[in-house]
């Protein structure tokens, strides 16, 4: 058995420093070498290698994309590649590494036939993979290295395309899709799969992959669905792929998949929006009745059109997932006529399933001569489409929704102390429940169209409620270190601060090793958390932000009791951690 030591260095990307160390980690385990490994990433260095641990080390291996100092590997037998290489061909690395020293190769196979079918299969599958979630930060981007993580240790060859909040990264290219043997769609979101016809394509959520990865790409080979070709020649055979993938589209999306995206995209016009309202209540709760002052073109600029947009944009790209193009147009009109019938949040949501259904069947069912089907697009969809949608909202759906509204709106308003702090403990217990997922963003779109009715406790309880699990486990990596391993307590630094930014998804790693300790723990320290603040009667009028949002002036009522919530479940959810979990010395089995 070989003692090892190693570096793992990116100062672009901490998830390819990450991948590479853990795929080091766990091959040279499973071959029953001794490991450990420096991470150098842009977030700094974790895992430090003592002196100690290089002096008595029997190689050494240098995952590097950058300069190091690798003068304390002098007199070792060392090893240098890039952190690709050590993700997509872990074994040969170790291999390499193991020679050069003078040990044998490890032996990670069973047998020679398994090696031979592994090296005539396995390696030879190429996998392209989409990632997005609805805000676009966490899930997009844990989903998408764990596909990577779990495919290159499996022998695949993999690439993920991130769709996050700020566009697509490592975008796919059509060779990438061309030489690809299988698409995986791990998304909660909308996806354009045109660019995919004719291969075979998986589809799941991103929480499956972040869960587990290896499952997902063992389903998609044995499940997935191919695509219709796109066949050269017709505009006729173009129609029916069009058709084909809709059905297919219809087959596979539910309406809450729809609602997602059009959240997703929604977000960042609500964030702005809340966050610059909130800044014009620096200058005084009422300032920006003042006309021609800095706080009247704060609330115009959010207020009065940010927040203005925020329900057009949502029912437009609900409308958009359904239909895909064609569905725009209706869905962005029929959400600004429920913003100016009154119908508000709820409107909106009707509006886009509306304009969306609306766009399909009608590009679907309308046949025109292949002279004419350029008209389709620029003019009889959106035509048609938009004066449907418009006239029922106008005549049928927008005064009973506005009805509704009004009275959800008055009801949440004139709530007795004791129906409030019910609904604060479920909405902090949605919270909690997926960390960024769908019950997680259903609790958080909720409150956030309730600000468009000037109903601002619940929105304070969600947030409140998403920052105490980061910030719970934060507190107990500190406080509780034997329930932790090096590798937790060294992430707690990260999940404190996406805790006070109001991440839940800083979490999630605690989840997923622990799931059966740790989400009853951060479950019920938000529960608290959501219901202390409606008790209290804290509002909050931004709707991101965290604690960098209770510097801001009347942003949040109450603004003590509302610390002393956030405070008092972050404290309920570290007891009940340091409680439930046992030392990591003696756990035995973790749960699962």
């Amino acid at each position: 058995m070989a003692k090892i030591v190693g570096v793992t260095a990116n100062r672009d990307s901490e998830p390819h420093t990450r991948m590479a160390s853990e795929a080091l980690r766990k091959v040279a385990e499973d071959a029953g070498h001794s490991i450990s490994i420096e991470c150098q990433g842009p977030n700094g260095v974790t895992t430090p290698l003592s002196q100690d641990q290089i002096d008595s080390a029997d190689l050494a291996i240098l995952a590097i994309d950058q300069s190091i100092d690798q003068t304390r590997f002098e007199g070792l037998k060392t090893t240098i590649t890039t952190t690709s290489a050590a993700i997509r061909k872990t074994e040969d690395t170790l291999s390499d590494a193991l020679k050069i020293a003078g040990f044998p190769a490890p032996n990670t196979r069973d047998s020679k036939q398994e090696e031979a079918v592994s090296t005539s299969e396995s390696s030879k599958k190429r996998i392209v993979a989409v990632t997005s979630c609805p805000t676009g930060i966490a899930h997009t981007f844990m989903a998408a290295d764990a596909l990577k993580k779990k495919g290159a240790a499996e022998g695949y060859d993999i690439k993920v395309e991130t769709q996050g909040s700020v566009g697509a990264k490592d975008q796919l290219t059509a060779e990438d899709i061309a030489a690809a043997d299988l698409v995986i769609i791990s998304a909660d979101t909308h996806v354009d799969e045109s660019r995919f016809a004719g291969k075979p394509i998986y589809r799941t959520s991103v929480g499956a992959s972040v869960k587990d990865a290896s499952a997902v790409i063992k389903a998609a080979f044995a499940e997935a669905e191919t695509a219709a070709p796109a066949a050269a020649g017709s505009e006729g055979s173009m129609q029916s792929v069009a058709e084909a993938k809709a059905a297919l589209q219809a087959k596979r999306s539910g309406p809450y998949k729809h609602l997602l995206t059009g959240v997703s995209y929604m977000l960042p016009v609500v964030v702005a929006g809340g966050l610059l309202i909130a800044l014009s209540f620096v200058f005084g709760i009422e300032a920006f009745k003042e006309e021609g002052t800095l706080a009247a073109a704060l609330m115009a600029i959010g207020g009065g059109a940010a927040f203005k947009l925020m329900v057009p944009v949502l029912a437009g790209f609900m409308a958009y997932s359904i239909a895909d193009r064609p569905g725009l147009t209706p869905g962005l009109i029929g959400g600004l006529l429920a913003v100016n019938l009154g119908a508000g949040f709820l409107g909106g949501i009707l509006a886009g399933f509306l304009a969306g259904y609306v766009a399909l069947w009608l590009k679907d069912n309308i046949k025109l001569p292949s002279s004419l089907e350029g008209l389709m697009p620029i003019l009889i969809l959106p035509l048609l489409s938009t004066a449907i949608v418009g006239l029922l909202m106008v005549y049928v759906i927008g005064e009973p929704v506005r009805y509704i509204n009004e009275s959800l709106t008055a009801m949440l308003q004139s709530m007795g102390q004791t129906n409030a702090v019910l609904l604060g403990l479920v909405l902090g217990a949605m919270m909690a429940f997926d960390m960024g997922g769908p019950v997680n963003k259903a609790a958080y779109a909720f409150s956030v169209g309730l600000l468009t009715s000037d109903t601002f406790a619940p929105m304070a309880a969600v947030m409140a409620a998403g920052m105490t699990p980061p910030l719970g486990l934060a507190l107990a990596t500190v406080v509780a270190k034997n329930r932790f391993t090096d590798d937790e307590r060294e992430a707690g630094k990260a999940a404190a601060v996406l805790g006070l930014s109001f991440i839940t998804e800083g979490a999630i790693p605690y989840a997923a090793k622990d799931p059966l300790r740790v989400i009853p723990s951060i479950m019920i320290g938000s529960a608290v958390t959501g219901a202390l603040s409606m008790f209290f009667a804290a509002g909050l009028r931004a709707p991101h932000g965290g604690a960098f949002v209770l510097a801001i002036p009347n942003a949040v009522s109450n603004l003590p009791m509302y610390i002393l919530s956030i405070v008092i479940g972050t404290l309920i959810t570290t007891a009940l951690l340091i409680a439930l979990k046992r030392p990591v010395n003696e756990a035995a089995v973790p749960a699962e």
